[in-house]
């Protein structure tokens, strides 16, 4: 059994504070994140506790809807002209950063240059982009060599990594480097002299920001509004701590409580407990294509044999059907881009000597196989654990590093080989919303050392992806995705383990949370 099972003696057991009197937290949120803080850059990493920061602190040009229409969120507005090639975005006037400074369009345009040298849908925007400039403080203009009609889909994006709007001085730094600074000019500020690594993260409402005045309030659009004075991030030693500490008041939402403990939770009528991101995540193992073995495409796909996503979501999630799906591809399952093409290569019980034979045949030869192991993610380490097993049981010489998932993530930059720190292979999620296409789905992007981490290269697929934006219609796009999956099978750029759909539990007394992501404005107690 590889899900975490925590018995009722240990919650029983765990250490809680007395419950804060309503006067005490009316202005301040106490939340326990999946993990620790350990990135604080947005535009650095594809992690989505780094993301959830950057929502918190950062400001974007273009804030999505919760039916993923982009709409102008720092921008005033914009106007295209010469049949789509020229682009010009103008700015809400009052704008400010976190320092006080003036939000200008110069630190706009760094800004955008700097995200797309890391981002994958801002590739795709920077390579068809001949200029970005600002011919005044207000105005942005993109010239483009050709028309590039999902440009506010691009700026407006959720998935990591976001497109982050900072001050030019931090955003002409090495893009390659984290900023040395947490300054943004969104509703809350990040007060760097309260971190304390490993479990205190705060926030700040910053009382310059100046939301919209006009639209729904909707996901990442419209008025973006900051009701507590302050916002806590308390990272947990252990989930039955965390349980405890959102029974007794402690906190006041969890972001990622284990599916073992939603019965006990959903039978105290003082928390709610639901799922505000429909689309999932959609969980992978991940390898590194630049070293053995796993740089070799025919073994890659001789593992793909082993691994059965019904056993890995149950491993995550156990048996209750409605928080995962099985039988998942290289998109988000559901999504118009989702199709069959390949499916019947996913095995739905694991023939481990034919794998075996397989891998031999491949030209697998014992390599050293380097797993990273998050201790402090449980459906990652869940994952990692059956991941380690299957391999093992295939005859992979496996080399199990547990971790921390900040330690992780430091690694997880590196392309050296494994005598110099490199890494083989990672259990991850991406969020359903950034692999629902070939725009924002980083995991896919088959473009080598510009690739995120893994290093997938694929000119076959970098063609498809290229075509997808040029394609004239939906019918089109659709197409070419059972094409990009057909391919992602032969090429394989990561295992598809299976969609989970994450639940979050929260005190009853809050009211405005919004559904799509963990955001922290029009949040309220009622």
């Amino acid at each position: 059994m590889y899900r975490r099972n925590l018995l009722a003696s240990a919650l029983a057991g765990a250490l809680a504070a007395p419950r804060p009197t309503r006067a005490q937290t009316k202005r301040v949120l106490r939340f326990v994140p999946q993990a620790d803080l350990a990135l604080t850059d947005p535009v650095q990493t594809t992690g989505l506790v780094t993301r959830n920061h950057g929502m918190l602190v950062f400001d974007t040009l273009y804030g999505v809807d919760l039916d993923q229409v982009a709409r102008p969120q720092m921008a005033e507005g914009h106007a295209v002209e010469e049949d789509g090639r020229l682009w010009r975005i103008r700015l809400r006037d009052g704008l400010r950063f976190h320092d006080g400074a003036p939000v200008l369009a110069r630190d706009c345009v760094a800004s955008l240059q700097r995200w797309g040298k890391r981002d994958n849908f801002g590739l795709a925007l920077m390579a068809a982009t001949e200029s970005v400039t600002a011919p005044d403080d207000r105005t942005i203009v993109f010239r483009l060599t050709r028309p590039f009609p999902m440009l506010p889909d691009a700026l407006a994006k959720i998935g990591p990594n976001l497109m982050a709007v900072m001050p030019e001085r931090l955003a002409r730094l090495d893009p390659m480097a984290p900023v040395p600074e947490v300054i943004g000019s969104g509703p809350y500020r990040f007060i760097n002299s309260e971190r304390v690594p490993g479990a205190l993260v705060v926030y700040e409402r910053f009382a310059e920001y100046a939301p919209r005045t006009e639209g729904v309030s909707s996901l990442t659009a419209g008025p973006r509004l900051a009701h507590f004075d302050r916002v806590e991030w308390r990272t947990m030693p252990d989930a039955a701590t965390a349980a405890a500490a959102l029974q007794s008041g402690e906190v006041d939402w969890w972001e990622q409580p284990l599916p073992d403990l939603l019965p006990m939770l959903r039978r105290n009528r003082a928390i709610k407990v639901e799922i505000l991101d429909t689309a999932g995540q959609l969980c992978m193992l991940k390898p590194n294509h630049l070293h053995p073995p796993f740089n070799n495409p025919a073994i890659r796909r001789a593992l793909l044999g082993a691994f059965v996503q019904a056993d890995f979501m149950q491993a995550v999630a156990g048996s209750d059907h409605t928080l995962w799906k099985d039988g998942a591809g290289f998109f988000t399952p559901g999504s118009p881009m989702a199709s069959d093409a390949g499916l019947d290569l996913l095995p739905k019980t694991a023939d481990f000597d034919k794998v075996r034979r397989d891998l031999a045949a491949a030209g697998y030869r014992g390599e050293r196989v380097v797993l990273l192991v998050p201790t402090d993610l449980p459906h990652l380490n869940a994952m990692s654990e059956l991941a380690a097993d299957v391999m093992r049981r295939v005859g992979m010489n496996v080399d199990y590093q547990a971790l921390d998932w900040g330690t992780v993530l430091q690694r997880l930059a590196s392309q050296e080989p494994l005598d110099r720190g490199g890494w083989s292979a990672f259990a991850n999620t991406t969020a359903g919303v950034g692999a629902a296409n070939p725009a924002a789905h980083n995991h896919l992007r088959g473009s080598g050392r510009s690739a995120t981490f893994g290093w997938f290269d694929s000119p076959r697929i970098e063609e498809l992806r290229a075509a997808w934006f040029d394609a004239p219609d939906l019918q089109a796009q659709q197409r070419i995705c059972r094409d990009i999956q057909a391919q992602a099978f032969h090429d394989v750029p990561f295992w598809p383990l299976g969609a989970y759909y994450q639940p979050t539990a929260y005190r009853a007394d809050l009211a405005g949370m919004m559904p799509g992501a963990p955001l922290f404005t029009g949040l309220h107690r009622g």
